[in-house]
């Protein structure tokens, strides 16, 4: 449930206030605000809760596969931590705004663990209007007959970017899903060389406002190349043409995805952290 100080549970009448206080930074609360609007704010269509210690303007995460500290002070933080130690661990990160996501984890991490990994300095750009470069004109939509050619670059990418093997479980069958889901909405892109990926990425979250890249990948043996920037150009410019404004964040330690992207004309608007929770 929504709940306030005392876990008052907030209703429908509370829509507006949650829309109000995730529009006061669309990029940040991309990842939140697409799922709130897409599904409204029951958990079970939301998948997962969303919190506040006061009122959404001043307060606000939410609680689900991520947890995500959207808005608040170190009193909130710390209404957040108890509620997230009260009841198992769902989450596999905590992700979000450096100055929440760090000092919630302190909160957190002596009943949760060591975390796997904490990248503690993400930064978060993003792009109003076209990029400042040609987009590749073979990065296209991926189609349903392309998942079968698209799945082993999504699953490398994932392995390098998150340390995790998405397949192990299921036999990738639940991330197969993901990315079957991401096509149907028309955003996944790729571009293919005889019938190989050699430049892939996603717009994992669409809101109203703004459309978050994700995935970005190019094949190792196409490195060098520009393919990451001309094919981050043509997604983001499919943002554009939505008049949406293109978000995504990175590790500041990787310095070639920096220049890749200021290319493209992102600029930095904030900086996340991400915490990796085994």
């Amino acid at each position: 449930m929504l709940g306030i100080l005392g876990d008052r549970p907030l209703g429908a009448k509370d829509a507006d206030a949650v829309s109000q206080a995730l529009d006061l930074d669309p990029v940040a609360s991309c990842m939140v605000a697409a799922r709130v609007e897409a599904y409204g704010l029951s958990p079970r269509f939301l998948g997962g809760e969303l919190w506040t210690a006061s009122q959404p303007s001043s307060s606000l995460a939410f609680s689900g596969a991520n947890l995500m500290p959207l808005i608040g002070g170190a009193t909130d933080l710390e209404v957040f931590a108890e509620r997230a130690l009260s009841m198992p661990r769902i989450c596999s990160s905590v992700v979000g705004a450096a100055d929440l996501v760090l000092p919630l984890w302190e909160r957190l991490g002596t009943s949760w663990g060591t975390a796997r990994e904490v990248r503690d300095d993400q930064p978060l750009l993003s792009l109003t209007g076209y990029p400042e470069i040609a987009p590749d004109p073979k990065v296209g939509l991926v189609t349903m007959s392309d998942l079968d050619a698209y799945f082993p670059a999504a699953v490398e990418m994932f392995i390098g970017e998150v340390g995790v093997d998405p397949c192990v479980g299921d036999e990738g069958r639940s991330y197969r899903r993901r990315l079957a889901a991401l096509i149907s909405a028309r955003r996944v892109f790729a571009r293919f060389e005889d019938g190989r990926v050699v430049f892939k990425a996603e717009i994992g979250s669409m809101s109203r406002k703004v459309g978050q890249i994700q995935g970005v990948w190019v094949d190792p043996e196409w490195r060098g190349r520009g393919l990451g920037a001309t094919g981050t150009a043509a997604v983001a410019a499919a943002i554009a043409r939505q008049g949406r404004i293109a978000t995504l964040y990175v590790n500041a330690f990787n310095g070639p995805a920096r220049e890749t992207y200021r290319r493209v004309g992102f600029g930095q608007v904030g900086t996340f952290a991400t915490v990796l929770v085994d």
